[in-house]
């Protein structure tokens, strides 16, 4: 049950995955993130040590921002479908169907968006070793950003103004992974990635106990 619960969110999420369509705009995390890197040099001018120093930071934000652009796909057609319901029947509890949505999530953008990482880094001229820090960072980080977007999407899907609500709800959770992540490039060491991978690990296990509780109240509701 729990590989076919994955192989379906994959499809879904996936780009050119069965209910892709339906689902729409997978690509477009991974669209804005390389959009960022190449408007950014634009917005702040030819200036090479300057892009340098802060290009590791703007990653990481377009990595953030990215992350949560599906928020309003995660959990909330799934709910109007009635799909928690039929799992539910067959023995399914919500805590697992979140942690298995995170997987997919995390799945469905953070490779690409390691892979989106190279040429947006020789966009903004950054050093081998700044880019190793935001690969290592990124790889600790984004398992924590996937939990986010999924525990604030069950925790909004049934409410009206969901989206503007989740901004609100998004930014103190995201605040201390990126300050550790991208704190970690102006200190040149691990101690940061350290930092914002331990905090990533707290997310990935409380949000399908959050997630979960949410969506059951949704249905209940």
């Amino acid at each position: 049950m729990i590989g076919r619960l994955l192989l379906r969110d994959l499809q879904m999420l996936l780009p050119g995955g069965k209910g892709s369509g339906a689902r729409g705009g997978t690509m477009l995390p991974l669209l804005f993130f390389l959009a960022v890197a190449i408007l950014y040099p634009f917005a702040v001018g030819p200036d090479a040590p300057l892009l340098a120093r802060t290009g590791g930071g703007v990653i990481w934000i377009a990595a953030l921002l990215a992350a949560i652009l599906p928020l309003d796909r995660l959990i909330a057609p799934d709910l109007e479908l009635g799909v928690f319901d039929q799992l539910a029947l067959r023995g399914v509890s919500e805590e697992a169907v979140v942690a298995i949505r995170i997987l997919a999530h995390w799945l469905s953008f953070a490779p690409l968006l390691l892979l989106a990482t190279l040429p947006a880094a020789a966009l903004l001229g950054l050093g081998s070793e700044t880019v190793r820090l935001v690969m290592i960072g990124l790889l600790a980080g984004t398992p924590g950003l996937a939990a986010i977007g999924v525990m604030i999407a069950a925790l909004t899907a049934s409410l009206r103004g969901g989206a503007a609500l989740s901004g609100l709800m998004l930014i103190p959770l995201a605040i201390p992974i990126l300050i550790f992540g991208a704190g970690s490039l102006a200190r040149g060491d691990m101690n940061g990635i350290a930092y914002a991978g331990a905090f990533s690990l707290l997310l990935v296990a409380i949000a399908p106990f959050a997630g979960g509780a949410a969506i059951r109240a949704a249905r209940e509701g």
